[in-house]
């Protein structure tokens, strides 16, 4: 099958002689009503014991991954850093809902969706610390670097799920946003794309309420950011973003249609952003402190706590091993970011093209001249 293979025949308008009915019913791709929620829910107790606990698990260690992560940037250890405190439950829902063949594409703020992915800490920070283009194998771990572009991984999912398919390979590829992305050309471009060519691809929409200092009130005036789904005709879902299970159990089925010939699905997870927007925003110019709390009181490690201590699958003794596997990694983050990496500068112009163009071989020589006249004077 091959782009050339998609050819659809117009439709007669309604309102003239051999009208035919609408292409598209959009009542099946409308998103839910409400949230979809499974903590307190009676649905919870049909949830895998087991799946209950690695999703509290990495809830865990995520937020104490942020909170290092933190830490380091205020010791200038890192340049900058995202934090998703307070949306690790769609980072890790993310990673635990792919396959091991399908591929993820993050954006600046999911390094911990990509350490859940089985990316090492250091490596998945490499970015941030301004140390390389990428510090992993996007190959190897099939995740993408992180983009910080806005929106421009969605099309490259696209891409890449549809190659994929044209090979007869069984692969899903899920594109992280956030919804200060959803204003951008490239996530229209994207879901129109896919859509058109029923892609195996998954959007997820991590709608923390600010892009930046923007809030969503002043980005988009739609019900909610699901109903996009419908202009493009696929199917959107809207999700209680610190519900871990929720979560995952949306993305999941999402990612199954995808793989099964379904098409893509756009899922909104309805979240918060806690930290400020990077270490050089100040969030108290544009919110309040009282929405802050509210939205700790709905914090998605203490949701789950909760809710698996009632259903008898979470003891004390899995929390003190828990806690004892996140200071274990913060302390080996902290062990590992002490020492300055040796970086060589002439890897600057490594991987940014396949063959480089004239600019750029003309900037290495320039820079590989520099380098060797400092050489030369050091060793006077």
């Amino acid at each position: 099958m091959t782009v050339l293979d998609h050819r659809h025949r117009t439709p007669v308008p309604g309102w003239l002689p051999g009208a035919t009915s609408p292409r598209t019913d959009p009542a099946p791709l409308l998103p839910d009503p409400s949230p979809v929620r499974l903590l307190g829910t009676p649905a919870l107790e049909k949830c895998d014991p087991a799946l209950l606990r690695e999703l509290y698990r990495r809830l865990v260690v995520g937020r104490r991954y942020n909170q290092q992560a933190t830490t380091l940037t205020k010791q200038g250890r890192l340049a900058v850093y995202p934090a998703s405190t307070g949306q690790e439950a769609c980072q890790v829902a993310a990673a635990l809902a792919l396959g091991e063949r399908d591929w993820l594409f993050p954006s600046y703020r999911d390094t911990l969706a990509v350490v859940s992915r089985g990316v090492d800490p250091l490596e998945a920070l490499t970015l941030l610390r301004g140390s390389a283009h990428t510090g992993y194998d996007p190959l190897t771990s099939r995740t993408a670097p992180l983009c910080t572009p806005l929106a421009t991984q969605a099309p490259h999912a696209v891409g890449l799920a549809h190659a994929a398919r044209l090979r007869g390979e069984p692969v899903v590829a899920l594109a992280m946003l956030g919804d200060g992305g959803t204003s951008e050309g490239d996530f229209h471009e994207a879901l129109n794309f896919a859509a058109v060519l029923g892609a195996p691809v998954v959007f997820l929409v991590q709608n923390n309420g600010y892009a930046i200092s923007v809030p969503l009130s002043a980005q988009s005036a739609a019900p909610t950011l699901a109903h996009k789904a419908v202009g493009y005709g696929m199917p959107g879902r809207l999700v209680d973003g610190n519900d871990a299970p929720a979560v995952h159990a949306v993305l999941a089925e999402a990612v199954e249609r995808a793989r099964t010939g379904g098409g893509p699905t756009l899922v909104e997870a309805l979240t918060y952003r806690i930290e400020a927007h990077t270490n050089a925003d100040d969030a108290t110019r544009y919110r309040t402190e009282p929405e802050v709390a509210a939205w700790r009181e709905h914090d998605p490690i203490l949701l789950m706590e909760r809710a698996l201590r009632g259903l008898g699958v979470l003891d004390d003794a899995l929390v003190r091993e828990t806690a004892d596997e996140a200071e274990a990694l913060a302390a080996r983050m902290r062990a590992e970011f002490h020492t300055d990496p040796d970086l060589d500068p002439m890897s600057l112009f490594a991987h940014v093209f396949a063959e480089p163009t004239p600019q750029l071989r003309e900037q290495a020589a320039q820079l590989a001249a520099e380098l060797a006249a400092e050489a030369e004077v050091a060793e006077r």
